[in-house]
């Protein structure tokens, strides 16, 4: 029996009105219901790929807008005409004619511009014409979220290829964005749709492991909430829900390959989920505290197991005190107590009103480094959607300077991006630090909580290694401009003999003009001179201030205070750094291996010469 289309797109639109009805004017409500007549009209004559009207694509999308992301009227009515413009022939003019330029705006931020070159490509283009609309409005991005929402849930009527474009697409911008705005469940579900089309045998084989995991934990967990049900009940707390939540195929697999584990040893696949009432959001971190600790009277506590995100809101909003409880059957439980406010933020996301505004704060904060990105980066669309990504797109981590000073870095990020961030003049000199009072690189990697102290030296500046030892856009925009101004060296040298000033050497000029330095007797140059024999140059190769490295072996005689002479000679004598220093004794023959850096090849056969001399020391030869 044919469906009755007319019926189920009068229904449908007619329940977009319903749940806008109570936060609108009746002009405004007039306004929407011409918004859809338009959209019904206009797109008339399309069909979806599965032969669905395609009205009923704009009406869902309005649907998502309204009731799952709660906007307002205009992202509404931008929602029902979101492709009225790309695929009709309707224009901008008109719709900001009759329906006002906030809503014209919304739209042609989410219209993908039709161009006859894109600068990168039209799906990089589109990524940043929607960025750069934080800078003035969030909602637009919003909309683009609701549009991809029922686009990924009605992806199954999709080709193949089509699947893994728009699969991709998700998972690399619209999931991590919607995770930053705090919209928690939208993350979760485009996650997990994109997993399932990207993946589709990875997706239902953990789907199965799961069901199958529940089946088997289904008694013991009951037994479990009862548990804290009843205890809380006990202390007087009334209306506490207790439920335990799987954690999605998507989550899951993320875990299995960040810690290596198979399914059934990973831990935590499942938490307790334990939800208060509190009409007062100023009493709910005293009533968290009482939850806990009547649990943790009843329950053992795992030592370390408490992650406080009250205090310590994630940037995206995300509030809840998590704490591992051993269960009765010997396991231990990770369990969440949250307000319901704090469940439902995590679903309003940047929307919610807040005890805390860190949404907004990250929103501005994004909005200024977009600026800031567009300036350096205009014709290279490419570029600039990476360091979007790098810079915002990852999970947070919250570390402290010594005074306690939080500081707020992206996943993996180092000591030198907490040195940017706070303070991006001394960051330039810094040589090493102090992580929870342990010495540290500078290239240490953060974890949550870490309190981070940086020491400098004036002699120490950034190095091009330091750009692989940074996430943060700050901290690698700082370190390209300063090196930026440091002058480019004419040449660079073989990376197989590593020639230093004052050997004989020769110079081959590739194809870009640059020059690469050999040794005479190096193996890649005396077969580049026959081959290439025009492209050879003379170059004097001077010492300077550089510092090259360089390594010796020293074979000598076991004695007494041989390794203080060896040193000394060194340090003290030459005024030379030891990068590093390796020995064996061997039925009494010491082998040491030395590196340090030399300025000159004349300079290293002194060294040679000075540790020749020292007694018992029978063998110095420079490591090729």
């Amino acid at each position: 029996m044919p469906k009755d289309y007319t019926e189920i797109i009068e229904r449908q639109a007619q329940h977009v009105f319903d749940v806008m009805a109570p936060r609108a004017s009746e002009a405004d409500m007039a306004r929407l219901r011409a918004a859809f007549e338009l959209a019904r009209e206009a797109h008339a004559p399309q069909k979806r790929k599965n032969g669905d009207p395609y009205i009923l694509h704009p009406i869902a999308v309005a649907t998502i807008a309204a009731e799952e992301l709660g906007l307002d009227i205009n992202s509404v009515i931008a929602a029902f005409l979101h492709d009225v413009v790309e695929d009709t022939s309707y224009s901008q003019e008109y719709i900001s004619e009759h329906f006002g330029e906030d809503v014209e705006f919304i739209v042609s931020v989410v219209t993908k511009q039709k161009k006859e070159k894109y600068t990168a490509s039209r799906q990089v283009d589109n990524y940043r014409q929607m960025l750069n609309s934080v800078q003035y409005d969030i909602r637009a991005l919003l909309v683009k979220l609701a549009d991809r929402l029922h686009n990924m849930r009605t992806l199954s009527s999709m080709k193949p290829d089509k699947q893994m474009k728009i699969a991709g697409e998700t998972d690399y911008f619209y999931a991590p964005l919607a995770n930053r705005l705090g919209f928690y469940n939208v993350k979760t579900e485009l996650e997990n749709l994109s997993f399932r089309f990207r993946c589709p045998h990875e997706f239902a084989e953990l789907e199965g492991l799961i069901r199958r995991d529940e089946d088997a934990q289904r008694d013991r967990l009951a037994v479990f909430c009862d548990e804290i049900r009843q205890t809380l009940a006990e202390a007087g707390f009334e209306g506490i829900d207790v439920d335990v939540q799987y954690r999605h195929p998507y989550s899951i697999w993320r875990k299995m390959h960040k810690y290596g584990d198979d399914f059934n040893h990973l831990k935590y696949r499942h938490f307790t989920e334990v939800v208060f009432e509190c009409p007062d959001v100023a009493q709910e971190k005293d009533m968290t505290l009482r939850i806990y600790s009547i649990l943790t009277d009843r329950f053992r506590e795992k030592p370390g197991g408490i992650s406080n995100y009250i205090d310590s809101p994630k940037e995206n909003g995300y509030q809840s005190f998590h704490v591992k409880l051993l269960a009765d059957f010997g396991r231990w439980q990770e369990v969440h107590i949250s307000s319901r406010r704090m469940v439902r933020d995590s679903c309003m996301g940047c929307l919610a009103e807040r005890p805390e505004d860190n949404i907004q704060k990250w929103i501005e904060k994004f909005r200024q480094v977009l600026r800031e990105i567009s300036r350096q980066n205009d014709a290279d669309s490419t570029v600039f959607i990476e360091k979007v990504v790098t810079s915002f797109y990852n999970d947070d981590i919250m570390t402290f300077t010594p005074e306690g000073t939080a500081v707020v870095l992206p996943q993996r990020a180092t000591v030198l991006d907490f040195a940017y961030e706070v303070d991006p003049r001394k960051a330039e000199n810094a040589k090493y630090a102090r992580l929870n009072g342990f010495l540290s690189s500078i290239k240490a990697p953060l974890r949550r909580g870490d309190v981070v102290e940086i020491f400098t030296d004036p002699q120490s500046r950034p190095q091009p290694d330091w750009l692989d030892a940074c996430v943060s856009y700050k901290a690698k925009k700082a370190i390209s401009s300063y090196l930026a101004q440091v002058p480019a060296p004419p040449f660079c040298r073989c990376g197989l003999c590593m020639p230093i000033p004052g050997e004989e050497v020769i110079g081959f000029r590739n194809r870009d003009g640059y020059i690469t330095l050999h040794k005479r007797d190096c193996p890649t140059a005396i077969r580049l001179a026959s081959q290439y024999g025009d492209d050879i140059e003379s170059v004097d190769f001077l010492p300077a201030s550089t510092l090259y490295p360089t390594s010796i072996t020293v074979k000598a005689v076991d004695r007494y205070h041989l390794f203080i002479d060896l040193v000394e000679c060194i340090t003290n004598e030459l005024k030379l750094t030891i990068n590093s220093f390796n020995t064996e004794t061997v039925d009494s023959i010491v082998t040491c291996n030395i590196a340090f850096g030399v300025h000159s090849y004349d300079e290293l056969e002194s060294i040679m010469h000075h540790i020749a001399s020292i007694p018992s020391v029978d063998e110095v030869k420079r490591n090729k």
